[in-house]
Formats: C-alpha cells, structure tokens, sequence
C-alpha cells in the first residue's frame, strides 16, 4: 500500500467516526488506545439507534411484527459473525456478554465436567487475566495443573518450550493470538496442531486479532475462539464464543433461565438446540444487531486493506520510537514492512511512571494506556511494574504518529530536567 493509499483510506473512513473530531484540552483528539476499546463507526451507531426507534421489541418470542424483524435482525447478526471467521454452521457462533463471559462459559460448561486431577492445561505467561483466572478457578476444583509457556529472547511465544510441555495429560491448550502488551503474533495454527496431537481441546482468545487479521476458524482449526465486540468497532456488552459444532453439543448449559430450554416440568427441564442452550434470558439484542453492523463495515472495508495499512503505521511507529533512546520497547520487532507484529506498542522510559507519562500526554490530547494491561504476571515475568501503551487502528494516520512522538519526546525532556537525567 503507497504513503497515498493510505492518507486515502484514513481520510475516508475517519469521517465515519464522529468522537475523533474533537479537542482535549485545546489539542485535536489523537486516539491511541484501540487495544482497550475501539471507537464506534456512524453504522453502528445508527444501528443501535435504529434498533430501539424502529424495531424495539424481545426477540423470539413474539410473532408480532415488531418480535419478527427484531429476531431476524439478531439473527441476521449471527449469520454475518459465522461468515467473518468462516464458521462451518451459525449454530457455532454464542453471543455473549465479552470475551470473558465466553472463556468462563468453556471453563465452566466443559473445564468443571471434563478434567480431572492431573490433567494438565498449558497457557502462557503472556495471557490476559480472563484467559488466567477461569483456568486457576477450574484447576483448584478439578485438581488439574496449570503449566506455562514462557518467552523467547525476543519476548515471543516459546514454541519449542511448548512442544516440550505438551503429553498425554495436556487436555487444553489456552493461548491468546495477539498479545495486548507485547504485539506479538502467535503460531495458532501451528499451536492447534501440535496440541491435536496428543488429543488435546484448543481455545483461541482472538480479542486483539479479530478487529486487525483475518481470521478463518476452519483454517486455524481452533475448538473454541473468543472475541469482544468493543474492539472490533461494535459495542460494549457483546462478543462471542465460536466452538465446534459437536464439541459444543457435548457441553452442558452454563446458565439457566428462559430462552435456553425446549421443555420445562417443575422438576426436570430439556433444553434447546445451539445455540440457544448458551444463551440464557433476554440477550443483548441491540448491541449484537450492531455487531452485525460492525462487521459488515470491516467487511466492506476489507481485513486484508486494514491488516496491510496497518503494518504500514506499525513501521512508522517503531521507525519514530527508535529515535528515542530512553524507550524501552517490550514484545518483538517488527519487520521492515511493518508486519511480524501487531499495531500496538508497550513501553516504558526510564524513572517515569507510565501513568504520570499518560497523564502529560492527556494534556496534549494523545489518548495512551498506562498500567498492566491486565497482564500483571507477563510484568512481573519481564520486571515492569506498568508499562505504557500506544495501540493503533486503521483510522489512525501517520500525521498523528508524529504528534504522539513530538508529546513524548517533550514529556521525556519535561521528566528527564525533573530527575536530572
């Protein structure tokens, strides 16, 4: 993609993003912190609203006509989900809650009534603590152990370590696909595979992947995926759980209530087909009717266009940062083209707290992240207490690379007279 290609496409698209034209604190909004949350195209937007003037009614419990376009909305939104990951039936696509709700949902719905003491399931220290903590709750109740695979010098997935931690006793393989704080890009696939071997249950938390790759399940050939819609241009409330068909069938329900269930007699209840037997009480209508919404705008935009723009800003990033030699970059570099790695950056510089560096850029109106990441053990793996974080999405452009860089080379200067560096 040429420098005009990409000016051309952020020019575009960033007038479907209506938050982005605004100042903070006198300076033109720069959005730097997509890893946590993405901004909301007018599509979505007009979707919720259109939701809620137009078709606001219960979905599949109603033959009136509001019920029925409400219902074939929702589950028109289903069908484009199954479509974008190139799922082999929507009966594999769950809504839920978050990413979250929906590793929780494996855990407890087939974690608590498949392992046993001494089955192991191998996750890295990179992993986000929704994809740590539903593991350390199955493990103290079934007895299974948890092993880790750590980093390699370039502070990526160890895949050779992780052949190694691989027998007969690994039941489950939980990995995210990219890394929120190290931007590298995991061997899923390669990781799907060895784990298959020895008859082992994968699980893909793709929340930092699906909004910036494209993503084919079948290809991958994942048990279970995890996605947020919040960042993939959707709302908050809603993601998914894709997993496959017959593995799905094969797990109880997690929540009870309505919608679920086929049957109901005072003492005993048959529940629905998938996957509704997932999906317990009045869903999140709105937001996954703007889900859909969501991923018709990334699929007309195209996840190829986005992932190669993208790389491009990756590139430029790391080319202004590596000016700066009081940065210290965690996760690997990225290729000369930028690719190799995801569209984010986890730093720190030297004595500044990420928060106080956050803080002095907020000023400026350069939105960052600052903290853990929700990635407290991978800090302590590295001997971070915090990092700052600089995440980028392809309404982003080069021209506000260089004002995040012109903030952060003044705010290391601002700090650097205050420690006397």
């Amino acid at each position: 993609m040429t420098l005009t290609q990409e000016k051309a496409l952020a020019a575009k698209v960033r007038a479907d993003f209506p938050i982005l034209n605004q100042d903070i604190h006198g300076h033109r909004l720069v959005y730097l912190d997509n890893a946590a949350t993405s901004q909301k195209p007018i599509a979505v937007l007009d979707a919720l609203r259109n939701y809620y003037e137009q078709d606001n009614a219960n979905v599949h419990r109603g033959v009136h006509t509001l019920s029925s376009r409400a219902t074939d909305a929702y589950e028109g939104a289903r069908d484009k989900v199954a479509a974008f990951i190139n799922a082999a039936s929507r009966q594999e696509i769950v809504y839920t809650r978050n990413a979250s709700e929906a590793i929780n949902l494996v855990a407890y719905a087939w974690g608590m009534n498949t392992l046993q003491p001494g089955d192991e399931i191998i996750l890295t220290v990179m992993e986000h603590h929704s994809n740590l903590i539903p593991w350390q709750l199955v493990a103290q109740r079934t007895g299974a152990v948890l092993k880790f695979v750590e980093l390699t010098e370039t502070e990526e997935f160890d895949f050779a370590q992780f052949q190694s931690l691989l027998s007969d006793k690994t039941k489950l393989v939980a990995v995210v696909h990219v890394s929120n704080t190290l931007g590298c890009i995991n061997p899923v696939k390669a990781i799907a595979a060895e784990a298959h071997q020895f008859g082992a249950k994968v699980l893909i938390d793709a929340c930092q992947s699906i909004p910036h790759l494209p993503i084919d399940v079948q290809d991958l050939d994942c048990d279970w995926l995890v996605a947020s819609g919040h960042k993939m241009c959707a709302p908050t409330g809603i993601g998914f759980l894709y997993g496959k068909l017959d593995l799905l069938r094969s797990m109880p329900p997690f929540l009870g209530g309505g919608e679920m269930i086929a049957d109901v007699f005072l003492d005993h209840a048959t529940y629905a087909d998938l996957p509704h037997k997932f999906e317990a009480g009045t869903p999140a209508i709105a937001e996954a009717i703007a889900l859909g919404a969501a991923v018709d705008y990334l699929t007309h935009i195209g996840m190829d266009k986005i992932h190669a723009y993208e790389a491009e800003l990756t590139a430029y990033l790391f080319q202004q940062l590596e000016q700066l030699p009081q940065i210290r970059i965690y996760g690997p570099k990225p290729q000369a083209d930028g690719s190799g790695r995801a569209a984010l950056v986890s730093f720190t510089t030297g004595e500044v707290h990420p928060h106080d560096l956050s803080t002095i850029l907020d000023q400026a109106g350069i939105a960052i992240r600052a903290g853990h990441h929700c990635t407290q053990p991978l800090h302590r793996y590295m001997g971070a207490q915090s990092t700052a974080r600089a995440s980028l999405y392809f309404y982003n452009t080069r021209e506000e690379i260089d004002v995040f860089i012109a903030a952060l080379k003044e705010a290391i200067e601002f700090f650097s007279a205050i420690f006397g560096e």
